[in-house]
C-alpha cells in the first residue's frame, strides 16, 4: 500500500492498512428489504476508503475528507454517545463489534469517498462496511463478508436510528460492477445476474439530499408492522398477489404501503427473468412500474423525482427510469440502449436542470467498458 502524506500529516505517521467499499445503485426492489423480501442491487465505481493505523490506547481518531471542516474527531471506545453527525456511523460500528463480543483497540483513520452523500447509493454502508474491512485487517477480526454486512446493518440500526434493511451492507460488502446481486432477504441466499449486453445503466442525482435517519422513512417501516399484526403475517413477504383482494381490506394508507412491497416483490422477480432471457422490453417496463408503484402506493418520491422519470421516458434510447434508494429525494437509475447511457443521461440533465430550478449531475454510467461510453 502507498503511504498516504495526508494521512502522516494528520497522524504523524503512515497507515497500516487500506480497505473500501462500494456504493450501490438498487435496479429493483425497493422497500422489500426490511420486508423479508427481494432485491437487486448492483455496485458502482465510486467507493469510500478507509487508511487506519492502530493505536495502544482506547481512542478512535477518524477524519472525513467530506466533512473537512470538522477537523480530526475523537471519541473514547467503550464511550460512544450519539452526536446527530457524521461521528456516529464509526461510533455505531464499535458499538455492534463490542456488542458481537469482539472488540479492537484504538485506531486512527483516515476516510475518503467519492460516493455522493444522500443520493440514495448507499454511502453510509460504503463508509461502515470500509471502515470493517480495515478494522478486520488491523485486528484479525473473525468476521466474514456477510457478517460485516449485518454487523453494519447493527450499527445503523441501533445507534444512528436509521431502521435500514440489509440490502446496503450486503451489496456494499458483496456486489460487484459486472452483475447484479439478487438477495433475497429472509434467507440471504444471492445469485449474480449479469446485466443483458444490449442495455447499460446510469444513475442521475436530482440535486435534493434525503436521509434515512430522517422521521419519513422510519415512518414506512412502521406501517408495514402494522400491515403485518392486521394481516396476520410476520413480514409482508409472507403475502403474495393472491393476497391483494384482502391487502385492499386494510386502512389507507395500511392497504397502498403493502400493496407496494407485494407487487415490488413481483417485479424483483420478473426482473430476473428479464435479465436472464434477455428482455430488455420487459425489464425497462418494470422499472416504469416500480416507480409509479413507489410514486403512488408507498409515496416516498418526490415532484422533482417524477420530473427526472418523465423527462427519461421521453428519450427514445432510454427503456426505463425509476427512483432509486430510499426516496425523499436521490437519485434515478436509467435503462438505455447499448452504449447510449451516457448520453441520454446527459440530455435528461440538461432538460432538468433548465427547467426544474434544480441541479442534476449524471454520477454513473455503470457497466460502460472503454470504448462503449454513450
Amino acid at each position: 500500500m502507498r503511504p498516504s502524506p495526508e494521512f502522516a500529516e494528520l497522524f504523524g505517521r503512515p497507515p497500516v492498512v487500506e480497505a473500501d467499499a462500494p456504493g450501490r445503485v438498487n435496479l429493483i426492489g425497493e422497500h422489500t428489504d426490511y420486508n423479508g423480501g427481494f432485491v437487486l442491487p448492483i455496485a458502482i465505481p465510486q467507493r469510500t476508503r478507509v487508511q487506519l493505523a492502530t493505536r495502544d490506547d482506547d481512542q478512535a481518531r477518524l477524519f472525513s475528507s467530506d466533512f473537512a471542516a470538522d477537523g480530526v474527531r475523537e471519541f473514547t471506545i467503550g464511550s460512544e454517545a450519539q452526536t446527530g453527525e457524521w461521528l456516529d456511523y464509526p461510533q455505531g460500528v464499535l458499538v455492534a463489534l463490542r456488542d458481537a463480543g469482539l472488540r479492537p483497540g484504538g485506531f486512527d483513520a483516515r476516510v475518503d469517498s467519492d460516493v455522493p452523500l444522500g443520493s440514495g447509493l448507499s454511502s453510509s454502508a460504503a463508509f461502515e462496511v470500509a471502515l470493517l474491512r480495515a478494522l478486520r485487517a488491523a485486528f484479525a477480526l473473525p468476521i466474514d463478508d456477510l457478517r460485516v454486512a449485518r454487523l453494519g446493518q447493527r450499527a445503523e440500526n441501533g445507534f444512528v436510528g436509521a431502521q435500514v434493511g440489509i440490502m446496503d451492507p450486503l451489496a456494499a460488502s458483496l456486489a460487484d460492477e459486472q452483475s447484479a446481486l439478487f438477495i433475497d432477504t429472509r434467507t440471504l441466499d444471492y445469485r449474480r445476474v449479469p446485466l443483458p449486453r444490449q442495455v447499460e445503466l446510469a444513475v442521475l442525482s436530482s440535486g435534493i439530499a434525503h436521509a434515512h435517519a430522517d422521521g419519513d422513512y422510519n415512518a414506512r417501516r412502521y406501517e408495514c408492522e402494522q400491515a403485518c399484526a392486521l394481516l396476520g403475517v410476520g413480514e409482508l413477504r409472507d403475502l403474495g398477489l393472491d393476497d391483494l383482494a384482502r391487502i385492499a381490506a386494510l386502512p389507507e394508507p395500511l392497504d397502498r404501503r403493502a400493496r407496494h412491497v407485494v407487487t415490488e416483490n413481483a417485479r424483483v422477480l420478473a426482473a430476473v427473468d428479464a435479465m436472464r432471457g434477455g428482455d430488455v422490453d420487459q425489464l425497462g417496463k418494470l422499472f416504469y412500474e416500480s416507480h409509479a408503484s413507489m410514486r403512488d402506493d408507498y409515496e416516498v418520491s418526490i415532484p422533482e423525482i417524477d420530473f427526472l422519470v418523465d423527462l427519461a421516458r421521453a428519450e427514445a434510447d432510454v427503456l426505463g427510469a425509476r427512483l432509486t434508494g430510499g426516496g425523499f429525494g436521490g437519485s434515478v437509475v436509467l435503462l438505455a440502449r447499448r452504449g447510449r447511457a451516457g448520453a441520454a443521461a446527459r440530455a435528461v440533465a440538461a432538460a432538468y436542470n433548465r427547467r426544474s430550478g434544480h441541479q442534476a449531475a449524471v454520477l454513473v454510467p455503470i457497466g460502460l467498458s472503454p470504448g462503449r461510453r454513450g
